[in-house]
């Protein structure tokens, strides 16, 4: 079989984007993105799932991004599934990039549930992204089963996406604010106030409605 110059430049690419040097990966990628070629889309979905370095897994779905969704969307579909964590995070991000609402039945309801925070925070981006006029409801009822937990930049992470879905999410969002769990009152409040003030800040609108929730507690304490 006769390698010519192409499947060179090919092999050097891939090798690249293996490279244990963080630079010389980001340029790689940034040069299949620049040049997107159907042979790179298997590597750079697998990459995705291992690169330790933000900024390049940033350029990784850059690249991907630039090759046609006929391609990449099946491997990203598979990666949805996978058992590694990071894997499933990054096609997530990924799809949400791509905006191609084929893929809102991959971005199923233990997605947006998972454990893991990165992949759960993802999972809620691009089911804002992908979903089809007349689900947001039901989206909107998986993201708020999921209020109170986390940091304060995941709580902020959810209630942006249930700010994106805008007034669909307000009843269920009334039922959480009724709820026996005060953390989970708290953030649904907080997320009324962003909804109805997109520029309120975050720590101001949680802490406020953290206040908001001891003192209908210390009301009912005192009846």
């Amino acid at each position: 079989m006769t390698i010519t110059h192409q499947d060179t430049d090919v092999v050097r690419a891939l090798q690249a984007l293996a490279d244990a040097r963080s630079s010389v990966r980001l340029r790689a990628a940034l040069a299949v993105g620049t040049a997107p070629d159907p042979r790179f889309v298997d590597a750079l979905v697998e990459r995705c799932a291992s690169e330790p370095e933000f900024f390049v897994r940033d350029m990784l779905t850059w690249a991907l991004t630039r090759h046609h969704v006929s391609l990449t969307l099946p491997a990203l579909l598979r990666a949805v599934r996978s058992e590694r964590a990071q894997a499933r995070s990054q096609a997530l991000h990924t799809l949400s990039k791509i905006g191609d609402r084929r893929a809102w039945p991959a971005v199923t309801r233990a997605l947006l549930c998972d454990t893991d925070e990165e992949v759960a925070r993802a999972a809620w981006r691009a089911g804002v992204v992908l979903v089809p006029e007349g689900e947001e409801s039901a989206l909107a009822e998986v993201l708020v089963s999921q209020l109170g937990r986390g940091d304060r930049e995941t709580q902020l992470s959810l209630s942006r996406a249930l700010v994106a879905l805008d007034e669909v999410i307000v009843p269920a969002l009334r039922a959480a604010m009724t709820g026996p769990d005060p953390r989970v009152r708290a953030h649904a409040l907080a997320t009324e106030r962003l909804l109805r003030d997109p520029d309120a800040g975050f720590g101001f609108a949680i802490e406020e409605a953290k206040r908001v929730v001891v003192l209908g507690e210390d009301r009912q304490e005192g009846r």
